[in-house]
C-alpha cells in the first residue's frame, strides 16, 4: 500500500524524461500564471516536451487558487474526472499544487488520494526532485509554512513570446477581511533591485518587448528592504531603473494598493518613456461602512483624491478598477455608494466579482451577515450594465486616433486577425496581413466596443 511521504529528502535532479509531454492546467490570478510559466520552464529543462492538451500529456500539473468559494468547487470536481485520465495509462504522473494546496494538502490528499504529487506555494522549484521520490516512494505532499527561495532560480516557458511576467515581489502584508493571500502566500517579500533589473534584462534577451511587474501589492515594494541603510518603499526608483534597461520597451505593472499610491510614482508612470499610461486602482466597495469592515485602509473620499491625482497627473491615463459585490453586511445604500463611485471615476474597464466566503478569512465569519444569493445577483447585473455603458463611451476616444501596437497573438475567434494591446491596456484587433507576432505597429483606431478595440495600420 502507498503512503504520503510529508517532507522529502533532498535528491538531485537531472534530465530524466527526455520526451515525455506534459501540461499545467491553471487556475486563478496572474500570481498562478507566472508559477505556472515557471513549472513549464522545470519540465521542460528536465527534458519534457509541452503537450497540445492534457488528454495527451504524461505529466500534468494543476495549480490552483482558493481565492472564491467555487475555486474549490472547480478543483474537486477537476480532480475527479482526472482519475479516469490517470487510470487510463499507468505512467502518467498527477501533481497538485498552488494555494488550495498551500491551504488545504490534507483535503485535497483525502479527496484525491490518486494524485502523485502535493506541493504548496512556498517550494514550486521542488518540484522536480518530488516528482521523482514520488516514482520511488508513492504519493507525496510537501507544503512548507515559510518560502524556500525567492523566484530567481527556476526557468520559465513563457506562453507569450513577446510579454512576460517579472516577479517582484510575493506574498502581502495587508490584512484585507476578504482575503487568503496572506495566508497561502506569506508576508511581503521583496526581491533584490539588482535581481529583478537582471531578470529583465534577460528577458529582451530572449525577445521579450513588454514586461508586466507582478505583486501582490506592487507600491510597497522594497518597504521590507533595507536600501540605502533606509526601510522605504522602494517602486518608484525600481521603475526607473527598468526604464533604462536597453531594447525593453514596455513597462505594466499589477496589483498596487490605493492607500500607498504616491504622487512620485504617478509621476514616474507620465514621465518615464517606458512605463504604460495605465493604473490599476482596485476600489473593491465605494461604501466607507464596507470599507472598514474589509479593513483597506481608506476612505471613499481618500481614494476619489488619488484618483483625481492620477488623471491630474497622467495624460489620458487609462483606470481601470476592482468590485467585490454583496459583501456581508452590504446594503442597498452601501451598493449605491459603490455605483457613485463607478459614475465618478469613469474607469476604461471594472473587474467584477461576487462576494464568496473563504476558511481562513476574517469574512467568512460574517455568516450571519451574508447578502442573500437573489440580491448579489442583482447588484452584480446592474453593475455590469453601467460599466459596460461607461466602457463602451470611454473607449469612443480611441477612435481616429493613432497608437502603438505590441501584436501579441492571433485572435481566438479568426486567424485573419491579430491580437494585441495599446499603451494603455485596451486589447486591439488588426488584420492579420503584413504584421508578424512581436511587431510595433503604428496603428489608427477605426472601431470601438465596451471590450476592445479595431485598427488599420497606418
Amino acid at each position: 500500500m502507498k503512503t504520503t511521504v510529508e517532507l522529502s529528502k533532498p535528491v538531485l535532479a537531472v534530465p530524466s524524461r527526455q520526451g515525455l509531454t506534459y501540461y499545467v492546467k491553471t487556475f486563478g490570478c496572474q500570481m498562478n500564471e507566472h508559477d505556472s510559466e515557471r513549472i513549464a520552464g522545470l519540465f521542460e529543462h528536465d527534458g519534457m516536451i509541452k503537450a497540445e492538451s492534457l488528454d495527451v500529456s504524461d505529466v500534468l500539473f494543476v495549480n490552483t487558487c482558493t481565492i472564491r468559494e467555487n475555486a474549490d468547487d472547480k478543483l474537486y470536481g477537476t480532480l475527479g474526472h482526472l482519475k479516469k485520465w490517470k487510470e487510463e495509462k499507468t505512467s502518467r504522473k498527477l501533481l497538485v499544487g498552488g494555494c488550495a494546496a498551500q491551504k488545504d494538502k490534507e483535503l485535497v490528499r483525502s479527496r484525491a488520494p490518486w494524485v502523485d504529487v502535493v506541493i504548496g506555494t512556498h517550494n514550486l522549484t521542488n518540484i522536480i526532485n518530488l516528482l521523482n521520490q514520488s516514482e520511488d516512494w508513492g504519493p507525496i505532499t510537501e507544503v512548507l509554512e515559510e518560502i524556500e527561495s525567492l523566484p530567481t532560480d527556476a526557468p520559465s516557458a513563457r506562453e507569450s513570446e513577446v510579454s512576460a511576467w517579472l516577479t517582484i515581489q510575493i506574498g502581502c502584508d495587508n490584512s484585507c477581511t476578504f482575503c487568503i493571500v496572506p495566508s497561502v502566500r506569506g508576508p511581503e517579500i521583496s526581491r533584490r533591485p539588482s535581481d529583478i533589473v537582471n531578470e529583465a534584462t534577460s528577458m529582451v534577451e530572449s525577445g521579450v518587448k513588454e514586461i508586466t511587474l507582478l505583486g501582490q501589492n506592487v507600491n510597497s515594494y522594497g518597504r521590507d528592504l533595507k536600501i540605502d541603510g533606509r526601510s522605504k518603499p522602494y517602486f518608484t526608483e525600481l521603475l526607473t531603473k527598468l526604464n533604462d534597461v536597453e531594447n525593453l520597451q514596455r513597462i505594466r505593472f499589477t496589483s498596487p494598493h490605493p492607500k500607498d499610491f504616491k504622487l512620485v510614482t504617478l509621476e514616474a508612470v507620465q514621465n518615464l518613456s517606458k512605463v504604460t499610461n495605465q493604473i490599476h486602482m482596485p476600489l473593491q466597495s465605494g461604501s466607507n461602512n464596507i470599507l472598514r469592515k474589509m479593513q483597506r485602509g481608506y476612505t471613499q473620499e481618500k481614494y476619489l483624491e488619488k484618483l483625481q491625482l492620477a488623471k491630474d497627473t497622467i495624460k489620458n491615463v487609462s483606470l481601470t478598477t476592482d468590485i467585490i459585490v454583496g459583501f456581508p453586511g452590504e446594503t442597498d445604500d452601501d451598493f449605491k455608494e459603490t455605483m457613485y463611485v463607478i459614475e465618478k471615476g469613469q474607469f476604461d474597464a471594472v473587474y467584477m466579482f461576487k462576494f464568496s466566503p473563504r476558511p481562513g478569512t476574517k469574512a467568512a465569519d460574517y455568516e450571519d451577515q451574508f447578502v442573500i444569493k437573489e440580491q448579489i445577483d442583482t447588484r452584480f447585473m446592474e453593475l455590469k450594465k453601467v460599466q459596460t455603458d461607461i466602457s463602451h463611451v470611454r473607449l469612443q476616444r480611441f477612435i481616429g486616433t493613432k497608437q502603438s501596437l505590441l501584436v501579441e497573438k492571433y485572435s481566438k475567434k479568426s486567424k485573419e486577425f491579430m491580437t494585441g494591446k495599446i499603451d494603455g491596456g485596451q486589447t486591439t484587433h488588426i488584420s492579420a496581413n503584413n504584421v508578424k507576432i512581436g511587431d510595433f505597429v503604428d496603428v489608427e483606431i477605426t472601431e470601438a466596443t465596451p471590450f476592445a478595440l479595431k485598427a488599420i495600420l497606418v
